[in-house]
């Protein structure tokens, strides 16, 4: 799936595959929120990111509207896939937004700013991609963080 916004330039690139598995992981925990990290790469123009993968929690809490994602064993996965090929870094999160719709809340935006606020964080532009999913349907918001303001992406 190939995913614009005018605005920013960027485009993101990610397998229908994957979105397939992150809504199954997501479905897993229902009627409860899920999440985790999306990794990826740029473009050599620095134009694309490229979704490849997704690194699930081993710690985090979550409610039905909520999700809170821990950090215990991320730093070590993110430097397998570094080892395998160091093109590959974080490119940002997902979440689950059962029997709701893919908008960020103001605690996703919140989540976005520490993120980006954070010393440790080497991503200008982190991507969010919020799954909102009831029964009878899937719908999905990519968002990436550009110049201060979170852009919507849509499929091109």
């Amino acid at each position: 799936m190939k995913l614009v916004n005018k605005e920013t330039g960027l485009r993101i690139s990610i397998e229908q595959s994957l979105i397939d598995a992150l809504v199954l992981y997501g479905r897993n925990q229902y009627p409860k929120e899920f999440g985790g990290v999306l990794v990826g790469y740029y473009s050599d123009d620095k134009r694309t990111v490229n979704i490849i993968d997704s690194i699930l929690p081993i710690d985090f809490k979550s409610t039905k509207t909520t999700f809170e994602r821990g950090v215990e064993g991320l730093k070590e996965a993110l430097e397998e896939y570094y080892k395998q090929n160091p093109s590959l870094i974080y490119i940002g999160e997902w979440h689950t937004h059962p029997d709701n719709s893919p908008i960020p809340s103001v605690t996703d935006i919140s989540a976005i700013n520490t993120i980006i606020n954070n010393k440790n964080t080497f991503i200008a532009n982190p991507v969010l991609l919020i799954i909102g999913y009831s029964k009878t349907r899937v719908d999905f918001g990519f968002y990436v963080w550009f110049e201060n303001k979170l852009f919507r992406y849509e499929p091109s």
